[in-house]
């Protein structure tokens, strides 16, 4: 993909978080009766990666104790369904294009809120294999995190 193409998405990280038992950490979208996903966001103007990346995943969690294990090299893409409203940020791009982070979570379960930021993205969480990310993620991102579970599939066993 060109920088051309690459400049009609808009910059995302995405963060796979593993416990010690080397389950991945997913949330059930808010407002859906079965959209879980992993902790994701826009980067802002200059904003480094690896901070982003960080900041998404305390105002989408409450985490904050984990260690980088990895990340994904370049892009990652995905296209918005014709029909997709979004978010006001997300819209007049034709999808998002994402860094991805592993991080392993080195802290108590009690340290994850869902309100931290006061905007609630997740009703509930759980964690579970790595391997059933892509049948559990809405139809237009599972291309995105098939490369994601391969890029990753190395940190998903236990400590």
């Amino acid at each position: 993909m060109t920088q051309t193409d690459l400049d009609r998405y808009r910059p995302n990280v995405g963060v796979v978080l593993f416990n010690a038992h080397g389950q991945a950490w997913y949330g059930l979208r808010a407002g859906t009766t079965g959209d879980w996903q992993f902790p994701q966001g826009g980067v802002d103007k200059g904003e480094d990666l690896e901070i982003a990346a960080r900041r998404e995943l305390y105002e989408e969690t409450g985490v904050r104790s984990v260690e980088i294990l990895g990340r994904t090299e370049g892009w990652i893409t995905y296209d918005f369904p014709p029909d997709y409203g979004g978010s006001k940020a997300a819209r007049g791009f034709a999808g998002q294009k994402q860094v991805w982070f592993a991080m392993r979570f080195t802290g108590d379960e009690a340290e994850i809120d869902l309100a931290a930021h006061g905007e609630v993205e997740f009703d509930a969480w759980r964690w579970g294999p790595l391997a059933e990310a892509c049948d559990l993620i809405v139809p237009f991102k599972r291309a995105a995190y098939a490369q994601v579970v391969a890029a990753f599939e190395r940190f998903s066993r236990p400590d």
